[in-house]
């Protein structure tokens, strides 16, 4: 069901060569990007009419407006099931605690006595956040991208996420009772795509965005791609991983359900064990056969992603080595099942989020940690982050001198503009002190 991967015997190689021989996902975003090009480009010529009609080609429905009304919100919280209003509003409260913490003060620094640099911190002003709607429904990606952008004073926010048939051409209802909870009342029925694109180039409905936000499919990831300079993006979100860290005080039990719950995402999802342990490794074989066939979504998701090349059981020689092997992979999501995981988790160095122990299951932070589960994949663990307030959030240096601190520090100004052969740049500063500018 899961292959296994053998690094014992001898030393780890070093950098790309031990991340080769590690499991990924194939995920190829350059070869989609030449497909969603021309969708990009038609909705920013015919802008609704092509939302309109790539939701009839791509989902089925017949649209007579994008924008959801408002009443559609409303009645979609109103018939919400109590028990999930109520576990999104735990979600919504915990992320809140959370995320409010994260929000950064105006600092100042004096450089000398009558120089400052203070440095301010500035939300986008728009935003478009997306929240995916094919094999499965995730009204936890509203809350995730919705809280942070709310925390960091983001005074415009709109949400997409695709059209249902089923649902009469509107998202998903709970999807429609999140945004109502969390008082978004700007949503569209638009997915892939297509939604990236209404949001970067704005159509007759719909204001053009500074930034889009939130993990979907492939097409979402190239059409980001596509519009990076254009609009700010948080990442290109791949297939989603669990990599489970573990040394024979886990409980293969425990280890066999986190790794199925990645599974059941998508065919693509990858599990990954890292272990030093042998009997662990073939204890957790022996846990995934009937915890798998006691499951949902087995044939179309889980046992296609379990036996992917994306998946594997790691053999290593020691946690140290084992150590290497998951900053290496930089997984998404990283759980620690050792004994003293906590000082383990310390020394991790790439990882989306860490996991601690036996009683911090991934799926525990999906729903209701209060940490963000949009979170790099593929790696990119290795130099990007989470999402958070500070993905809404700009650093502006507001530069303060008086006459005299500029007078003081001139001569140093002058002398690298000089050196870079760059002199109006020094003269720049002589103007202001009635000094002889030559230009040449």
């Amino acid at each position: 069901m899961i292959s296994r991967i053998d690094l014992r015997g001898d030393a780890l190689p070093e950098g790309g060569a031990l991340r080769d021989l590690l499991p990924r996902a194939e995920f190829d975003v350059e070869a989609a990007l030449e497909k969603v090009r021309p969708i990009c480009e038609d909705v920013h010529h015919r802008g609704t009419a092509a939302l309109i009609e790539y939701a009839q080609k791509f989902d089925g429905v017949t649209l007579e407006q994008v924008r959801v009304p408002a009443e559609a919100l409303k009645t979609a919280l109103e018939e919400l099931d109590p028990a999930v209003r109520a576990a999104l509003e735990e979600s919504i409260r915990r992320a809140r605690i959370v995320h409010r913490e994260q929000r950064r003060g105006e600092h100042t620094t004096q450089v000398v006595p009558g120089g400052t640099v203070t440095e301010k911190w500035v939300p986008v002003e728009r935003v478009g956040l997306y929240a995916p709607g094919g094999r499965s429904v995730y009204p936890s990606s509203v809350v995730m991208n919705v809280v942070p952008a709310q925390e960091a004073g983001v005074e415009s926010i709109a949400l997409a996420s695709p059209p249902q048939k089923e649902f009469g051409g509107l998202p998903h209802p709970t999807i429609l009772a999140a945004c109502a909870l969390l008082g978004v009342d700007e949503v569209y029925a638009a997915g892939g795509a297509v939604a990236v694109a209404m949001f970067a180039y704005g159509t007759e409905d719909c204001l053009p965005v500074n930034m889009v936000t939130g993990p979907g499919n492939i097409w979402v990831a190239a059409a980001k791609r596509y519009f990076t300079g254009r609009i700010g993006i948080d990442t290109e979100a791949g297939p989603t991983e669990i990599a489970v860290l573990a040394d024979s005080t886990a409980d293969p039990v425990h280890v066999a359900a986190d790794l199925i719950s990645q599974a059941e995402h998508d065919p693509l999802a990858a599990a990954v064990l890292v272990t030093d342990s042998q009997e662990l490794a073939a204890a957790v074989e022996r846990e995934l056969e009937p915890q798998v066939a006691a499951t949902k979504h087995v044939e179309d998701r889980i046992k296609p992603a379990l036996a992917g090349k994306q998946s594997a059981i790691v053999l290593v020689d020691s946690l140290e080595d084992g150590l290497k092997v998951v900053d290496a992979y930089g997984a998404e999501h990283l759980e620690i099942q050792t004994a003293d995981a906590a000082a383990w988790a310390a020394r991790v160095r790439n990882a989306g989020a860490i996991f601690v122990g036996p009683w911090a299951p991934v799926s525990l932070g999906d729903y209701c940690a209060g940490s963000n589960h949009v979170l790099p994949t593929g790696g990119c663990a290795c130099h990007s982050s989470g999402l958070s307030v500070q993905s809404f959030l700009r650093g502006i240096h507001i530069v303060d001198y008086t006459r005299d601190a500029l007078a003081e520090v001139t001569h140093h100004v002058v002398t690298l503009a000089e050196a870079e052969d760059l002199p109006a740049h020094g003269a720049a500063l002589k103007a202001r002190f009635g000094w002889k500018v030559p230009l040449t």
